[in-house]
């Protein structure tokens, strides 16, 4: 889960990182609960949760860099001349 966070956070800003910390976060998950399960007897609370933290900064900075293209794209839009230019002198 931590390997996955990880890439979800260095890929989250190219939008790819979302699958990554997806499945990292429903592994960290999974394993939390056989950790509460197992009654103290399996080690590593801390990288599961430094893992769901990484996942969930993946997931915002994609959320983030989908809200940046987006203002980026409405904003070439409104640039962008509405009607066609003719030369002087046509009707």
């Amino acid at each position: 889960m931590f390997v996955l966070g990880l890439v979800g956070l260095l890929t989250g800003p190219l939008v790819g990182g979302v699958i990554p910390a997806t499945v990292a976060l429903l592994l960290a998950r999974q394993t939390a609960r056989e950790a509460y399960a197992a009654g103290g007897y399996l080690t590593g609370g801390k990288w599961i949760r430094r893992g769901r933290k990484l996942a969930w900064a993946g997931l915002v900075l994609a959320l983030t860099s989908l809200v940046v293209a987006m203002i980026a794209g409405l904003l070439h839009l409104a640039a962008a001349p509405v009607g066609t230019d003719f030369a002087p002198g046509t009707d």
